[in-house]
């Protein structure tokens, strides 16, 4: 009789343990006070380490900054682009991955911590000698072209022509969402995420709900 039990569920090393301890500390201490202002000292006294222990696991406060970027995005990605984020994994249909998508911002009025480190990070990294600086400008175009294929294809799946570029909504929606979240750490109150970028995606014929063409907006 074969054995179908499944491999064994991963359990984390100490020194996974102690690396994820660290990345959660210079995540709330780099939103808290932006990147420039947090030592690795801050850092490790933070995670309850010594400041050679943190050395340990990480070499300096550029490749822990660059681990903290690349672990938020692995997780968000996973859901609305899987394929790129897993090579080889099959995607959800466009209009499901569209639904993940609005969901996605709805979740970040969950963790504003990691909006603040997102909105003051990119705004620093504007400086091309911040460590930061390649990396946001990489993910923008990622973001950009991934965004472009999925309203593309979401389309495509309706039959509808839709109203404009892909590649032009892509870019605008990727503002509106990084200038919802300014203004929602400035009045969380006043703004909903979710309700204005499912607004603004009707606006250009898709609709997270249900597909496309439901807007009946004209180009």
């Amino acid at each position: 009789m074969s054995d179908r039990r499944g491999p064994a569920p991963h359990r984390p090393s100490k020194g996974e343990r102690t690396r994820a301890r660290i990345i959660d500390s210079a995540s709330e201490l780099f939103s808290r006070s932006g990147f420039r202002a947090v030592s690795l000292r801050d850092i490790a006294a933070h995670a309850g380490l010594t400041h050679a222990g943190l050395l340990h696991h990480f070499p300096g406060k550029d490749a822990l900054l660059m681990e903290v970027l690349r672990r938020r995005d692995r997780l968000d990605a996973q859901s609305v682009f899987p394929g790129v984020v897993l090579p080889g994994t099959p995607e959800a249909a466009a209009d499901q991955r569209l639904r993940l998508l609005v969901q996605l911002v709805g979740r970040n009025s969950d963790t504003p911590g990691l909006v603040a480190l997102y909105a003051k990070l990119s705004a620093e990294a504007t400086d091309e000698e911040h460590p930061a600086h390649s990396y946001f400008k990489e993910r923008y175009r990622i973001l950009r072209a991934e965004l472009t294929a999925l309203i593309a294809a979401a389309r495509a799946e309706d039959g509808s022509a839709g109203q404009g570029d892909p590649a032009v909504a892509a870019t605008q929606l990727l503002a509106l969402m990084d200038g919802l979240q300014t203004q929602w750490l400035l009045e969380p109150e006043s703004v909903s995420m979710e309700e204005l970028v499912r607004d603004f995606l009707r606006r250009f014929g898709l609709d997270p709900e249900g597909g496309t063409g439901a807007s009946g907006v004209s180009s």
